[in-house]
């Protein structure tokens, strides 16, 4: 039972690694990336639908993100789901296409987006930590030797660390992405 309750604790905290890292794609940096566009919704006749359902995306050049609506009807509703979404791109569109345009980063922009992303991995750590106290309450409850439980908290504390360590590497990536100039 104790081996059952450390693979779903593994299994959680690899979800929470994997969340706070998409969490990070959706910070900008100076590069086109489709990833910032991951949580912008778009109002598709009457139902709010995921942007990456809508359109296809392509980085002709480092700064420049296309958008292309497969229904043309839409690049209205599109534009204005991009807009509204503050990302701090200012979409144009030419009735085919958006185009959005990545204004170079400023120093301090830098310094803010990295607190941002420091935030998200804060969070990524508590969500791991909750876990691992969620997992460590149910080892306690189970009735078993002293010598299992005390054996399935430590290596419960070695998962825990392997995740965050995870965290903190995928951290230091993306603040030598956002540095980079």
């Amino acid at each position: 039972m104790i081996n059952e309750l450390l693979q779903d604790a593994e299994t959680k905290m690899d979800q929470a690694v994997e969340h706070t890292v998409q969490e990070f794609a959706g910070v900008r940096t100076g590069r086109a990336n489709a990833g910032i566009l991951s949580r912008v919704t778009v109002d598709y006749y009457g139902t709010q639908t995921p942007l990456q359902q809508l359109a296809n995306f392509s980085v002709p050049e480092a700064r420049m993100l296309i958008v292309q609506p497969f229904d043309k009807s839409s690049i209205a509703a599109v534009e204005r789901a991009i807009h509204a979404a503050d990302l701090g791109l200012n979409p144009s569109n030419d009735g085919n296409i958006i185009r959005l345009a990545f204004p170079a980063l400023t120093e301090e922009r830098r310094r803010e987006l990295i607190k941002v992303v420091r935030g998200l991995a804060e969070d990524g750590r508590i969500a791991i930590r909750s876990v691992r106290r969620h997992c460590k309450d149910r080892i306690e409850d189970e009735d078993v030797s002293e010598d299992d439980i005390h054996r399935a908290e430590k290596e419960l504390q070695e998962l825990t660390d392997r995740h965050v360590n995870k965290i903190d590497e995928a951290v230091v990536r993306k603040e030598e992405e956002l540095l980079e100039v």
